[in-house]
């Protein structure tokens, strides 16, 4: 297929799910709310003491990122398996795995954005120092794709299970663990002083990579779990 139709293609699948996204507007916040009280509760849990919040603080923020991305990936593919679309995606002439990026971009535009967005806020609450909060919505912006794009291979690989939220759960959470890491470090060495670019620099290689075998994985889970 011409590259015209291959990226039309692309951009109408992106265009419905972010147009079915904005119709479910209660799946569509339930995300950055459970981030937002996840990371409000801790305060009202440990005390308002701001040293103590600014120590923990990255890791919270982080943590409660990737709890929001998790408790919105199995809705990836779930509609589609339900209502035939995603057989429609398979026997589509364009290449799966590029059908499936445009898939994970809506949800990472519809879950991660807003997550980036409002994590400054929290971190104003969690007193972070200003640098760090700098920092922060970097770390996400390099981060949250990462986990959109590895949930995506746990979500193709569960999506004809009934019950798959647990499986998926299992299946994920050991991959998101180097980016919660370096995610967390990055945003604690800035509030030390100290540089941040090795812990960047290594979640950007991590995007590239997911980048490049993700969407591969996906299409491979799908068509397994579609025979």
């Amino acid at each position: 297929m011409n590259r015209v139709s291959v990226s039309t293609a692309f951009l109408g699948l992106l265009r419905r799910d972010l147009q079915i996204a904005i119709r479910k507007r209660s799946e569509l916040l339930n995300p950055i709310l459970f981030f937002i009280l996840v990371v409000s509760l801790f305060p009202l849990g440990i005390g308002p003491e701001p040293r103590l919040l600014g120590e923990i603080a990255p890791g919270i923020i982080w943590v409660a990122a990737l709890l929001a991305t998790l408790l919105s990936m199995e809705r990836l593919f779930r509609s589609d398996f339900e209502d035939g679309a995603l057989e429609h995606l398979l026997l589509s002439p364009h290449a799966l795995s590029l059908l499936a990026l445009a898939k994970v971009l809506a949800h990472w535009l519809v879950t991660g954005l807003p997550l980036i967005l409002v994590s400054p806020l929290l971190g104003v609450l969690l007193h972070l120092p200003a640098e760090a909060i700098r920092v922060l919505p970097l770390t996400l912006l390099l981060g949250t794709p990462i986990l959109s794009l590895l949930g995506a291979v746990g979500v193709a690989l569960t999506v004809g299970l009934r019950r798959g939220g647990v499986l998926l759960t299992l299946l994920v959470l050991p991959l998101y663990v180097p980016v919660l890491i370096f995610g967390t470090a990055a945003v604690a060495a800035a509030a030390a002083g100290l540089p941040v670019s090795g812990q960047l620099a290594l979640l950007g290689a991590m995007l590239a990579l997911a980048l490049t075998l993700s969407p591969l994985a996906t299409a491979a889970g799908l068509r397994i779990s579609a025979d």
